[in-house]
């Protein structure tokens, strides 16, 4: 594909060459002489000047570089589309492979792919298109929607739903028992029943070895759109809204609302049973132990405003030598007084 057609298809203006043939997308250290990179932080511009790139995605026109520019709205958005022009990953072709078990009563949409080793238990419902690779298991009682991906070892547990357009990443389990226990008189732990389940709305990706916990009574439910990284821990009756991002390591105690576009960074604890409201933001490693109101910044653990959390971790190197100039000073005042007292006695 030439550099002008390429343009033309993700909508951005070129300034430069449109006859150079590209041939792939890289990122900015690695692109070749036929690829094509993309700025969407203006931090790294000094490393345009250096790539081998036949063209760059910019938002700004860059002065003094090399590459072709596609002057684009949106970089990263655009550098994802043309990578997805480049290189799509492999589908398997439709059919349901002989070492497959699908039980009698379940109910398989058209054009379902499903792998080796693959498990589809009773009851259970999948829609059109869907894709399950090698040793993923559904449980008796799933409801599946269209265009479903599941890759090797996800696991969709009894009488869950999952809606339109999901992907699961590897080792996925969808409504594995929330921790729930009661302590009884001898010391021992009472497993509590998880009755509920867990709900995954349309349009939503889940990453490796992530777990959205059953309820044990209700619902468990990520709402649409919302994207999960890997490693990450819902707890039962949590509710994950719409379009949230939530990064790796992060973990949600039990009973968890998150409403819409929500960002938590990596490693971010929830203490559960709170509401974090629209669109805040939580920096990584926060500490979240009481509701989040709409739009807040926050950070450090425990966690508070964000700005005054820069204010305190500034200071936080100096505290030895703000006590030790407070001791100097209690010090002196206390001579001050000291020596007033036996003025006034003379």
């Amino acid at each position: 594909m030439n550099l002008s057609d390429l343009a033309a298809r993700l909508g951005c203006e070129l300034r430069g060459d449109g006859a150079i043939e590209i041939t792939g997308v890289a990122g900015m250290e690695h692109a070749e002489a036929t690829e094509i990179t993309s700025l969407h932080n203006p931090k790294y511009a000094p490393k345009a000047k250096h790539t081998r790139a036949a063209a760059i995605l910019v938002k700004t026109l860059l002065e003094d570089i090399r590459p072709a520019q596609l002057i684009s709205k949106n970089p990263y958005l655009d550098f994802a589309r043309a990578l997805e022009m480049f290189y799509q990953p492999p589908k398997p072709a439709p059919g349901i492979h002989p070492l497959a078990y699908i039980a009698p009563t379940a109910r398989i949409g058209e054009n379902a792919s499903i792998g080796p080793f693959a498990v589809v238990g009773e009851h259970v419902a999948i829609g059109r298109d869907a894709v399950l690779h090698p040793h993923v298991v559904i449980y008796e009682g799933a409801t599946i929607g269209d265009r479903f991906v599941a890759h090797s070892h996800v696991t969709v547990r009894e009488h869950c739903r999952v809606g339109h357009r999901v992907i699961l990443q590897n080792n996925v389990v969808i409504g594995g028992d929330g921790y729930g226990f009661a302590k009884q008189a001898d010391g021992t732990h009472y497993k509590i029943v998880q009755s509920g389940v867990a709900v995954i709305e349309d349009d939503v990706e889940i990453q490796t070895l992530t777990s959205i916990d059953r309820a044990s009574t209700g619902e468990t439910r990520v709402k649409r759109g919302a994207k999960i990284d890997s490693l990450v821990q819902v707890g039962h009756g949590c509710v994950v809204g719409e379009d949230n991002i939530i990064c790796s390591q992060t973990g949600l105690a039990g009973s968890s609302i998150l409403e819409k576009n929500v960002l938590l960074a990596g490693q971010v604890g929830i203490s559960g049973h709170l509401t974090i409201h629209d669109n805040a933001v939580i920096y990584a490693q926060s500490g979240i132990g009481g509701d989040v109101e709409a739009g807040a910044v926050m950070s450090g653990s425990p966690a508070f405003e964000a700005r005054e959390w820069l204010r305190a971790i500034t200071a936080f190197p100096k505290l030895p030598v703000l006590l030790r100039t407070m001791r100097q000073l209690e010090k002196r005042v206390a001579e001050l007084e000291a020596g007033a007292e036996k003025i006034s006695h003379a």
